[in-house]
């Protein structure tokens, strides 16, 4: 085998996992792909903290359940020894969702869920989520690396104190993707439990995580943070979570025009479900210029026509800046649009917020 430099695949991959079946078949899916290369398989953490320093992965995806050291402990031992890209595999259960939202807190870079049904255990349908998310990954490792063509936003952040002649937003509404989950839980809590808005969220999730990832923010927030379900109004200080499977849209209540919220799965050919599209034009034609978008971190262009619906009505649209992003995407799309009115650091994003939402006279 030849070592050197040149002879090396774009991304090479460790695959830790306990089952022999799934180290086999993630193992497969991966070198199908060209330029990856699984380096080396694990059956335990042990074993994947024994091997890391000598392989030196590109990234690593590491299961959730495993017996002996499991994979939130190796996560974190990974991170504080030998830091680099970690994708959590996991079932779609409940438990499984829970330690996987906090092997994202733990640093993990993103997660796939494995989705076995009980009839059948082909994994076949997760291959693209797994490539798109293990490249983003590497990429995310080498900066420098080159990634496409970047055009220079035509829009600019605006410094502290700065109050452009926008309405005060009746609402926000936040469209995120891959390392959404991390960049929520740490700006959510920000948020004082009398915020005069509501809050709507579009988290690109599969079945089964977005009740327990409204519970987890719940539980680190004053606001009321759950997932939304349909017809009902919607509230200030509240945060709707979009469930998974379904698009969110805000509507007018029939008997007196009060906002409400919409589920279903129309359109059924988009490539998100929930999308932040969909969501987003709906609250720019029901709130025009009073509504405020704000687009972070995640792969593709989801997010793009909703906060250009929002720009148009006159509302606010922040986007969350390179630097802090875990993908630069969704938000890149945007700036290069020139359809955000300020690109911000994470954590400035709910200081932007509560700056412009004060600015609303009392009813």
């Amino acid at each position: 085998m030849n070592d050197s430099p040149a002879a090396r695949a774009e991304i090479r991959v460790l695959v830790v996992d306990d089952s022999a079946f799934m180290r086999t078949a993630l193992a497969r899916m991966i070198t199908s792909e060209a330029g990856f290369e699984v380096v080396a398989t694990a059956s335990s953490g042990a074993e994947a903290l024994e091997r890391i320093p000598s392989l030196d992965p590109d990234v690593v995806t590491l299961d959730v359940q495993m017996p002996g050291l499991d994979g939130l402990a190796t996560l974190r031992a990974i991170m504080q020894k030998f830091p680099r890209p970690v994708i959590m595999v996991s079932a779609a259960t409940e438990k499984d969702a829970h330690i996987t939202f906090s092997a994202l807190s733990a640093g993990a870079f993103d997660y796939v869920p494995k989705q076995l049904s009980r009839s059948s255990l082909d994994i076949s349908h997760i291959r693209s989520d797994l490539i798109a998310k293990i490249r983003a990954a590497a990429q995310a490792r080498r900066p420098s690396a080159p990634i496409g063509i970047r055009k220079s936003p035509r829009s600019v952040g605006f410094k502290a104190g700065d109050a452009p002649s926008l309405a005060a937003p009746a609402i926000v509404a936040i469209g995120s993707s891959t390392g959404g989950p991390k960049a929520l839980q740490e700006i959510l809590p920000c948020f004082p439990r009398d915020l005069p808005v509501p809050i709507l969220i579009v988290q690109h999730m599969p079945v089964g995580f977005t009740v327990p990832f409204a519970q987890r923010l719940d539980s680190l927030c004053a606001l009321t943070v759950r997932e939304a379900t349909t017809r009902e109004l919607i509230q200030p200080a509240t945060v709707y979570i979009a469930p998974a499977g379904l698009h969110m849209r805000v509507e007018g209540r029939l008997s007196d025009g009060r906002p409400m919220i919409s589920l279903d799965p129309e359109p059924v050919d988009s490539l998100h479900i929930p999308s932040v599209d969909v969501c987003m034009k709906s609250v720019a034609a029901f709130y025009g210029n009073s509504a405020c978008g704000v687009i972070m971190t995640g792969m593709g262009s989801d997010g793009a026509e909703g906060m250009k619906a929002i720009y148009l009505a006159g509302g606010l649209t922040i986007g969350q800046d390179e630097s802090s992003c875990t993908v630069y995407g969704m938000p890149r799309v945007c700036a290069e649009l020139g359809i955000l009115a300020r690109i911000v650091p994470l954590n400035e994003i709910p200081t932007q917020i509560l700056q412009a939402t004060r600015r609303r006279k009392p009813a």
